[in-house]
C-alpha cells in the first residue's frame, strides 16, 4: 500500500501544476476548478462530493489514467470508517483484485458504499420542506430539481411535490389553464413564465403608479 500512497502523493503534486497548465479543448491556461472538500462518509455530503470530483477530473485530469484519477479521488476521502474503506479499496488495487474500467464506475461505487438509503432520505427530506415563497420560479427550480436529483422521485409524486412548494399565486393559475403539463419539465417551463409575466406585471404596474403620483403632484411656481 506504500506504492500507491507514494503514487497519490505525486499525483496530488502533478495536479497542482497541472493546475495552470492541463486545459481541455476550450478552456483557458489559467482557468481554475476548485477542488473536492474532503469526504468523511457524511451521506448527505456525497453527491456533492462526487459532483465536484467529476467536474475537477474533467477540466484538469483528463488526461491521466483512470488508476490515476481513481487514487487522487481516493486522497480526498479521509476520516473515521472512510480512512477503513480507502485502504481496503488502495490494496485491492495495489492485489490487482479489482479495476475500473473509468473513474466514474469507481465514484458509483463510492456513491453505494456511503451514499445508499440514508442518502435517498436526506434528499426526500429536504425536497419536502422545500418551498418557492420570496424566490424567482427560477432559482426555486434549481433548488428542486437539485434536491430532486437523488430523491428517487419521478412522475405524478415529484409533479406534486413541485406544486406543493410553489406560491398558491402561480399553482392556482397553472391549474386553471385547460390543458397541464404533462411531465416535470413542462411543469418547470410553465411556472418559470408564468412567474416572469406576473413579476413583469408587477413593475410596470409600479412604474405606472409612480408616473401617476408624478404627474399628479403640484407644480412649482
Amino acid at each position: 500500500m506504500a506504492a500507491i500512497q507514494a503514487q497519490i502523493q505525486a499525483l496530488l503534486t502533478a495536479a497542482a501544476a497541472a493546475g495552470s497548465t492541463e486545459t481541455g479543448s476550450n478552456m483557458k491556461p489559467h482557468m481554475k476548478v476548485a477542488k473536492p472538500a474532503i469526504f468523511n462518509r457524511e451521506a448527505e455530503k456525497v453527491g456533492g462530493f462526487i459532483i465536484a470530483c467529476r467536474l475537477f477530473l474533467k477540466m484538469k485530469l483528463r488526461r491521466a489514467t483512470v488508476e490515476e484519477q481513481v487514487q487522487w479521488v481516493l486522497s480526498y476521502v479521509q476520516g473515521g470508517l472512510a480512512d477503513v474503506w480507502k485502504e481496503n479499496i488502495m490494496e485491492e488495487l495495489e492485489a490487482g483484485e479489482v479495476e475500473y474500467e473509468s473513474a466514474e464506475e469507481f465514484l458509483t461505487s463510492l456513491r453505494k458504499e456511503f451514499g445508499g438509503g440514508e442518502e435517498e432520505l436526506v434528499k426526500v427530506g429536504e425536497l419536502r420542506k422545500l418551498e418557492q415563497r420570496g424566490r424567482t420560479m427560477e432559482e426555486f427550480v434549481q433548488e428542486f430539481k437539485r434536491a430532486a436529483r437523488e430523491s428517487g422521485y419521478e412522475g405524478r409524486p415529484l409533479v406534486e411535490e413541485f406544486k406543493r412548494g410553489m406560491n398558491r399565486g402561480i399553482r392556482r393559475k397553472l391549474m386553471e389553464v385547460e390543458n397541464l403539463p404533462a411531465s416535470i419539465e413542462q411543469w418547470y417551463r410553465r411556472a418559470m413564465a408564468l412567474d416572469r409575466n406576473w413579476r413583469e406585471s408587477r413593475r410596470e404596474e409600479e412604474r405606472l403608479r409612480k408616473k401617476e403620483v408624478g404627474e399628479g403632484a403640484p407644480k412649482q411656481k
